[in-house]
């Protein structure tokens, strides 16, 4: 017969084993003291939110925006040539995008231009429901110079109209294309084009003729109001930039350029031979590099 000691250490043994088994099953199936459907552990862990969805090869483009996306004065004065556009265009200068993108034929077959020339941020959300009726797999946005480049600086679109404006652009499209992708360039440096151009007595004499006045207005003129004036034009587009930015990154869908073409250097060879402000067939082609290399990139610009 076992003593009352043997029982003893034989029921504190049993009691040991006990606790031993429950704590691997509380391990095992990562069970605490805490409320209900809590849990330690790995299973504790949040679910990782959903990356980026972005297609590098998308097959089709719709591009919206302003003169710019035209190519307006890249080929004559004072009209477009969306042949030349840095975002669909054809011509084998250039290689636009789409040409990059999807080929010549394909390019001339699956994109498609819907900006205007003169166009606002406010005109946007029209051109985006324009855009999502052809299905496209990418938009391009370029808009906002024109927000800027009014005929004085007291008449720029204000940034929270121009936020409001983006948001409803996005959103039209979402409502008729929900998958499709977005790239949006930032708003050129308008300061740096009127500091490139207006060496040129030609390309003054066609500013006067009312381009970008808040910017070109008086180019020769350094006197402190007209230098303020400029660098409220200037403080406007970065701030533009930061809607754009900001904006775009909440959609899963949008990828915006990191302020590349704001931060290009155009040089008098980029820029249109009659106005020496609007991007040439040079300066289009170089828009259309910057594009091409942050749409294709495994991740988005900084």
């Amino acid at each position: 017969m076992q003593d009352r000691s043997d029982r003893r250490r034989s029921r504190t043994s049993a009691a040991v084993l006990a606790a031993v088994s429950v704590l691997g099953t509380a391990v095992l199936t990562g069970c605490d003291s805490g409320p209900p459907g809590t849990t330690k552990g790995a299973a504790a862990q949040p679910s990782p939110r959903p990356g980026p969805v972005w297609d590098r090869e998308p097959g089709s483009v719709a591009a919206v925006g302003d003169s710019i996306t035209r190519g307006f004065d890249a080929c004559s004065v004072l009209a477009d040539c969306p042949e030349v556009s840095w975002a669909t265009g054809t011509d084998s200068g250039v290689r636009s995008l789409a040409v990059r993108l999807l080929g010549a034929s394909g390019a001339a077959s699956r994109s498609w231009n819907h900006a205007e020339t003169g166009a606002r941020i406010a005109q946007l959300p029209e051109q985006m429901a324009s855009a999502a009726k052809e299905k496209p797999d990418l938009v391009t946005v370029m808009i906002g110079a024109n927000d800027a480049c009014r005929d004085s600086a007291r008449y720029m679109t204000p940034v929270a109209d121009f936020r409001s404006s983006f948001e409803a652009s996005m959103r039209q499209l979402r409502a008729g294309a929900p998958k499709a992708q977005v790239y949006v360039s930032s708003v050129p440096d308008l300061k740096r084009l009127w500091e490139t151009g207006r060496g040129n007595p030609l390309g003054k004499q066609i500013w006067k003729l009312g381009i970008c006045q808040s910017m070109l207005g008086d180019a020769d003129d350094m006197r402190a109001p007209a230098m303020a004036r400029r660098a409220s034009v200037q403080e406007r587009v970065v701030a533009y930039n930061k809607v754009l930015r900001e904006v775009c990154a909440k959609d899963l869908r949008c990828r915006y350029d990191g302020g590349a073409v704001f931060d290009y250097p155009f040089t008098g060879k980029q820029l249109s031979q009659w106005d020496w402000f609007h991007p040439g067939r040079d300066g289009q082609a170089r828009l259309a590099e910057i594009a091409y290399r942050n749409v294709t990139a495994a991740r988005p610009p900084a």
